[in-house]
């Protein structure tokens, strides 16, 4: 036993979808369990009676069925963007009935339009008319927004959403694309499926045996050991506003962790390279060494495109953790 959440899933089901987002965005590892719909597996059955997905059980035996739920955990143990817009009531409320009226009123007209067989005496028409009322609403939203449906950046509503308004997508893709009144909308949704998460969102693994293969999710990720030391280049600008504020929150160079959703680190040997690719004409550069035992925020070792792992934290860096801060002018170490 790995000691982690166990994530009872399945790939194309909206629900399980934003659930396994949700993990992305929190840097957390899972037991990844796909399952076939047809042949739904008895240990899953046992912990939720109802049968769908997903299902999240964590190290205590605690389950948790109800996607929203999932996400709401999730981002409790890291919300580095701060999707949840902890700081604000308002933001909040507006979150909470973005997604409810996306888990009744959206969900409700999107199966009868998509699925209009299983509902016997429905108007597929109808749902269509009912669905856009929805759709078009927000598309005006992420307008009048800057882009999101609840202000300028992505929040934990945009990410409940997508899969949604995916769905629709899939069941009209002509009518969507050509409604100049979703224009804002198409750029929303693309975002989210162009972006590299989205790949690993969608990977692919044989349904759960409790004889086969234990995948964890993300499988492109592991577990960061902690009895080695981290490293992270900083400018010395960005570490001297650190030292001030008591925390240290740059992803990389120019970027911040509220931008990125994590800060790059590397291990040792890591180091050198990332120097000679972003930071050899940056000036006054430090090598910051940390001690990952002295983190809180969880720590997973992500795969860039080249396939090379390199460790990730997910929330700001304390200073307490930085056990020491020296000069760095490329490989001379």
């Amino acid at each position: 036993m790995s000691g982690r959440p166990v994530l009872y899933s399945f790939r194309r089901c909206p629900y399980a979808m934003r659930a396994r987002w949700a993990v992305l965005q929190a840097g957390l590892l899972v037991d990844w369990r796909e399952i076939k719909l047809q042949h739904k597996p008895a240990p899953m059955l046992e912990l939720s009676p109802k049968g769908t997905v997903p299902v999240l059980v964590l190290a205590d035996g605690t389950v948790i069925d109800e996607s929203l739920e999932v996400m709401l955990w999730t981002l409790a143990q890291a919300d580095p963007r701060d999707l949840c817009r902890q700081g604000s009531v308002s933001q909040q409320t507006c979150i909470r009935e973005l997604i409810n009226l996306n888990d009744t009123t959206f969900k409700h007209h999107l199966d009868r339009f998509k699925y209009t067989d299983r509902y016997p005496g429905e108007s597929k028409a109808e749902h269509q008319r009912q669905g856009l009322l929805v759709l078009r609403n927000w598309s005006q939203r992420i307008e009048d927004q800057g882009g999101w449906l609840v202000d300028s950046s992505c929040s934990l509503a945009d990410g409940a959403l997508w899969p949604f308004v995916r769905q629709w997508r899939i069941a009209d893709p002509e009518g969507f694309d050509s409604d100049p009144t979703l224009e804002p909308l198409r750029e929303w949704l693309n975002r989210f499926l162009q972006d590299p998460g989205f790949e690993r969102l969608m990977q692919r693994t044989d349904p759960w045996h409790p004889a086969g293969l234990q995948p964890h999710f993300p499988a492109d990720a592991v577990d960061v050991p902690i009895d080695q030391p981290l490293f992270h280049l900083a400018m010395a600008e960005d570490w001297t506003v650190a030292k001030q504020s008591g925390d240290y929150r740059i992803s990389t160079r120019g970027l911040s962790l509220d931008q990125v959703g994590f800060i790059h680190l590397s291990w040792l040997e890591q180091v050198a390279s990332t120097f000679d690719r972003f930071y050899s004409d940056a000036g006054a550069v430090l090598l910051l060494t940390i001690d990952p035992a002295c983190l809180s925020s969880p720590l997973r070792a992500d795969a860039i495109p080249s396939g090379e792992l390199f460790p990730h934290l997910y929330g700001s860096l304390p200073l307490a953790a930085v056990v020491e801060a020296e000069a760095y002018r490329g490989a001379n170490l």
